[in-house]
């Protein structure tokens, strides 16, 4: 089989299009037959060996943390699904593996995908997905009638998280640059501002804010500015730069370490499958092109959310 492989730590020019051995799944792992991964900003730190001390790898690498597709063949143990099940899933970042033609995954983070949703496109959902769930209802603890800034709204995790803030019932602010407006109104944005709409302070975009996600990697004086858009005893959660706490008015910060989790991504699913979700795909690309995604996402190019079409 085909699979997307690096050997040493580096730049983009380190990915391969190797012809592998298919994997023989294990106990307790469910072999996939891939028909989509997709790129998210950690496996270019991984690829780079930013991240080795925080997750392990070894060498060879297959990189892809999601993966969308059928299931080819069950190791001893796996249950709970059939061959030619459509299943989706985010991978250990220990692992990866998403980009080749066949798979493994752990039988415990697999979720079906329903006939309603594009299998490929599902690729695109399970860790954007997962952390914008994670940032809102396990670290912000949101509640219905709350207030929410989403800084980096545009992005794939903000996207998702401005859908689910709204669907929990919450008061969204979304902030972004102008091109992504008309796509954060009809998520349900409440209100949708630039980046220097900020700097006419909280009042001016609807706050101060109970939750403040910062989706995007700011400088030290635009997080700290943040702070000040956090309501007395709110929080500012990141996937980005934190947001300083502040004792005085009880601010809480608290910065994600996306896990996998297949009851959460079940809940995604299931909320896409209702139309309360959807997923945004900016770009699809065959896998043997993912060398250059990690090019264009190292030099800025890369047009929002890519997924890799393995099959």
């Amino acid at each position: 089989m085909k699979a997307v492989r690096f050997h040493d730590f580096g730049g983009s020019e380190v990915l391969r299009f190797d012809d592998v051995e298919r994997p023989v799944p294990g106990a307790g792992q469910v072999l996939v037959r891939v028909a989509a991964t997709s790129f998210n900003p950690v496996d270019d730190h991984i690829r780079a060996g930013a991240l080795a001390e925080m997750i392990p790898i070894s060498l060879p690498h297959v990189p892809g943390l999601d993966v969308a597709g059928t299931v080819a063949e069950l190791g001893a143990g796996a249950t709970g699904f059939s061959a030619g099940d459509r299943v989706v899933a985010m991978l250990p970042l220990d692992a990866g593996g998403g980009a080749a033609e066949y798979a493994l995954a752990p039988a415990e983070a697999l979720t079906k995908v329903p006939e309603t949703i594009e299998l490929a496109d599902a690729a695109a959902l399970p860790l954007s997905g997962l952390a914008a769930w994670q940032l809102l209802f396990e670290l912000a603890e949101l509640k219905p009638g709350q207030s929410v800034l989403v800084n980096g709204a545009g992005g794939a995790v903000g996207g998702i998280a401005v859908q689910l803030a709204v669907d929990a019932g919450a008061h969204v602010t979304a902030v972004d640059v102008p091109q992504h407006a008309d796509r954060l109104r009809a998520y349900g944005a409440d209100r949708v501002v630039g980046p220097l709409d900020l700097a006419e302070g909280p009042a001016a975009v609807g706050g101060p804010f109970n939750v403040v996600l910062n989706m995007v990697r700011s400088t030290t004086e635009e997080a700290a500015q943040l702070s000040g858009y956090v309501a007395d005893g709110g929080i500012g959660a990141s996937s980005g730069t934190a947001v300083p706490e502040d004792p005085a008015r009880s601010v809480r910060s608290a910065g994600l370490f996306v896990r996998s989790d297949a009851a959460q991504l079940a809940e995604l699913i299931a909320k896409v499958d209702a139309g309360k979700v959807r997923i945004h795909v900016a770009d699809r690309r065959p896998l043997a092109e993912l060398a250059a995604v990690h090019q264009d996402a190292g030099a800025g190019r890369l047009p929002g959310k890519t997924v890799l079409i393995a099959s």
